[in-house]
C-alpha cells in the first residue's frame, strides 16, 4: 500500500549546494506526499568516503526510505548494499538505494537520466563516432547512456590512460568488442576532426572549475556538445560551442531526469519529469543570479 510521507537523503562530499532537496520535495508537494530531503555531508561529520557503509546502516535504521549517494561514494557503497539493480551492476556504481523489506538495493538512475535528456534534446544527432572527455563516475554512466542510445563507437579522453582504457574495456565486455576505445588528450585534434559529437564528463566547467576543457579551436560546427556539467548550465564549452553553430545539449536535464527516475524509485509514484526539468531551470537560474 503506498505510503503518504517519506524520508530520503543525500550521501556526498560537498554537498551543501545540492538541488536534490529542492527538486524532490517540490515534486512531493505537488502530489500531495510529505517528503523530506536531508543531506548527509561526510565533510562537516568529519568522516571519510569509506563511512559510507556506516552511514547507510545508520540512515535504514532510523526509518529512512531511500538515499542518493554521490562522489566520492557511489563505488564504495556497493559492498555495503544487499542487492544491485542490472544497470548498477553493470556500471559498477551507484547513485540511488532503496531500502525494501529491510534490504539495501542499489540502482543507477545516472544512465537514465543522461539518456532520456539527450533523447530529448538532441533526437536527430548523429551517433557513428562519439568522443567522450572523461572517464570518472560521471564518464562511466553517460557512455553506457550513449551506447544503449545506439552510438556505434565512443573514444573516451582521459589525463588518466589507464581510467579511460578501463572503462573502454568495461564498455566493450557490456556492448560488444570494438563499440569503445580509450585516447589521451594528445589525439583529441585528430578525434574531433573526424567525429559526429562531444559529450563532455569532466568538473571543467564548473563554478568552482571555470573554463574549458579542451583547446577551443578543436571545436567545429559539424559537432554537437553534450554537457553533464549543471551548475551553471551555460558553461563556457556550451557557449564557445553554440557560438560557431554547434547543437548543444546543458547538462540540466541529467540531473533533472536523474532525479525522476530516483523519485520514482523512492515512492513508487510517477513523476512529472518535465515539470522537475523546469524547476531545475529555475532552481539553477536562481542560484547564478545571486553568486
Amino acid at each position: 500500500m503506498p505510503k503518504d510521507s517519506y524520508l530520503v537523503g543525500l550521501i556526498g562530499s560537498g554537498i551543501g549546494p545540492s538541488l536534490s532537496p529542492a527538486l524532490h520535495e517540490r515534486e512531493g508537494d505537488r502530489q500531495g506526499l510529505r517528503l523530506l530531503y536531508r543531506l548527509i555531508d561526510i565533510d562537516p561529520l568529519g568522516v571519510p568516503p569509506e563511512a559510507v557503509g556506516d552511514l547507510v546502516r545508520a540512515a535504514r535504521d532510523l526509518g529512512f526510505d531511500g538515499l542518493n549517494i554521490t562522489h566520492p561514494c557511489k563505488q564504495l557503497v556497493i559492498e555495503h548494499l544487499d542487492a544491485l539493480a542490472p544497470q548498477a551492476e553493470a556500471l559498477g556504481a551507484v547513485n540511488t538505494v532503496v531500502f525494501e523489506a529491510g534490504r539495501a538495493v542499489g540502482h543507477n538512475t545516472d544512465v537514465t537520466g543522461f539518456a532520456a535528456s539527450f533523447a530529448r534534446g538532441l533526437p536527430d544527432a548523429p551517433l557513428e563516432r562519439v568522443v567522450q572527455l572523461g572517464a570518472g563516475g560521471a564518464g562511466a554512466a553517460v557512455a553506457h547512456a550513449m551506447l544503449t542510445l545506439g552510438a556505434e563507437r565512443v573514444t573516451v579522453v582521459d589525463a588518466l590512460p589507464e581510467r579511460a582504457a578501463a572503462l573502454a574495456e568495461a564498455l566493450n565486455h557490456a556492448f560488444g568488442q570494438g563499440r569503445a576505445g580509450a585516447a589521451t588528450p594528445d589525439r583529441q585534434a585528430r578525434l574531433l576532426a573526424q567525429a559526429d559529437g562531444i559529450v563532455h564528463a569532466t568538473p571543467t566547467g564548473m563554478a568552482a572549475h571555470p573554463g574549458l576543457p579542451l583547446p577551443a579551436e578543436l571545436l567545429h560546427p559539424g559537432l554537437w556538445v553534450a554537457e553533464v556539467v549543471y551548475r551553471p548550465l551555460e558553461t563556457e564549452l556550451l557557449r564557445t560551442a553554440r557560438a560557431l553553430g554547434c547543437a548543444t545539449l546543458d547538462g540540466g536535464g541529467m540531473a533533472a531526469f536523474q532525479a525522476a527516475d530516483a523519485f520514482r524509485l523512492f515512492t513508487g509514484r510517477e513523476p512529472d519529469a518535465a515539470r522537475m526539468l523546469a524547476d531545475l531551470t529555475e532552481l539553477a537560474g536562481a542560484v547564478g543570479a545571486s553568486n
